[in-house]
């Protein structure tokens, strides 16, 4: 593990992590201090900013930064219509009556509340860290740039943060879509959705009849065709959405949930059913190799036993299965690494060094041998002016200024905006 060359980072994000947990302890407290602590951190950000030298990278990161931004968004929209689409085709009264699964990781928990000591347990059931403060944390690596903290261009990693979230989104909508899986809080679903309560057409047809009969599974299995007689399908609410009107039969919409098909997405929140792999621990996981990779340190052992910690509440609180955490976590890693290839941390004046190293190789060469230490210099010098030629460090042009204050404005909104989104977890 590599160990950064200031720990001014990891004290921040730890500090970060402590006053927003004193909302818990003492909310009069967090009222003060957290905003505090969030406009030092946007105004120190603000006033590094003309001394940045590294926005020509910036600049060329942007167009890969946007187009994985407008990836994660479609990424999150096929999610959210995938929520609600599992938790509708069966309708509510499944959902209330279908039975958790067994989970060994819920069952070693409940055993190690007996067996642990009461102030770990306490520790163990607390809500140190959520969903917001994993994003927060990515938000200060990535502005951590303007201090050489990390290696330029943040967009750069900002763009592979939300590649990696958005491939890993696309491949759990893909997974949950699959199989239907029931919840482990069987009660969610009716306290939180107004889908109809018997199943979709779909499901009459296809699964109704064969859910509990084994001999009607065997006659399946055997003719490999839909055998049963259901009958007529109750009418449903058909609302106007003009040109998204076939997304009506996928989302089975009531007509207490308005007019608005988007409006009735964002009820979708994290859905109710189980839903394989945790979308929570991706962003947990992510986060923690981003921070590992570009920072490393102390701080990132931290940020992963935040990371265990989330996990285990997951299961304890049954938000998930013990295997949507297992899953979620070696999926985050592998894609992680999958992806480096994309966007590497390194600043790209680092190959354009190497790249007039090897033009100038054959000259460096005969000049050391011939003992010519001036011609030495003249050569790495001219090695390190080239590697300056589009990023000089004269400081940054009124364009670049201009660009830095769009960057600087959208990543504090982009802040704000997944703050309050996320602000229940």
């Amino acid at each position: 593990m590599k160990w950064p060359a200031t720990p001014g980072l990891g004290v921040a994000a730890m500090s970060y992590v402590v006053i927003d947990y004193l909302r818990h302890l003492s909310p009069v407290w967090h009222e003060r201090l957290q905003p505090a602590l969030w406009s030092l951190l946007a105004l120190i950000a603000v006033i590094r900013v003309p001394f940045y030298k590294h926005w020509s990278s910036e600049f060329r990161a942007a167009i890969p930064f946007v187009a994985s931004m407008i990836f994660m968004l479609s990424a999150l929209l096929f999610e959210a219509l995938s929520v609600r689409f599992v938790t509708a085709v069966l309708g509510l009264d499944w959902h209330r009556d279908t039975p958790p699964l067994p989970d060994t990781g819920q069952w070693l928990l409940l055993a190690l509340n007996e067996k642990l000591p009461h102030p770990i347990v306490e520790i163990l059931r607390a809500r140190i860290i959520g969903l917001h403060h994993f994003l927060m944390l990515f938000m200060m690596l990535a502005f951590s740039v303007l201090f050489d903290s990390v290696k330029a261009p943040g967009l750069g990693i900002g763009a592979r943060y939300m590649f990696t979230m958005a491939i890993g989104r696309l491949l759990r909508a893909i997974t949950f879509l699959s199989t239907i899986l029931p919840s482990a809080r069987p009660w969610c679903a009716t306290a939180r959705f107004s889908v109809p309560g018997y199943p979709h057409r779909w499901a009459q047809k296809y699964y109704v009849p064969y859910a509990s009969d084994a001999n009607s599974i065997r006659q399946l299995l055997r003719m490999d065709i839909a055998y049963a007689d259901t009958g007529g399908y109750p009418s449903e609410y058909q609302p106007d959405w003009g040109s998204m009107s076939f997304l009506i039969d996928f989302l089975r919409p009531t007509a207490s949930e308005g007019s608005s098909w988007f409006g009735l997405l964002k009820k979708a929140g994290g859905g109710c059913n189980d839903l394989l792999y945790s979308g929570h621990m991706l962003v947990a996981v992510l986060t923690a190799m981003a921070w590992t990779e570009a920072y490393g340190g102390f701080s990132s052992a931290l940020i992963w036993l935040l990371v265990a910690h989330s996990a285990q509440r997951e299961i304890r609180e049954r938000h998930h299965y013990t295997v949507d955490c297992i899953v979620a976590i070696y999926v985050g890693f592998l894609l992680w690494k999958m992806t480096g290839f994309i966007w590497p941390r390194e600043d790209a004046s680092r190959g354009r060094r190497l790249i007039k190293l090897e033009k100038i190789q054959g000259r460096l060469i005969q000049a050391a041998k011939d003992s010519d230490m001036e011609k030495v210099r003249e050569l790495l010098q001219e090695v390190e002016t080239g590697s300056q030629e589009i990023s000089k460090s004269k400081g940054p042009s009124r364009a670049m200024l201009v660009l830095a204050s769009a960057i600087i404005f959208s990543a504090l909104t982009i802040v704000l905006l997944a703050l309050t989104w996320t602000s229940d977890g």
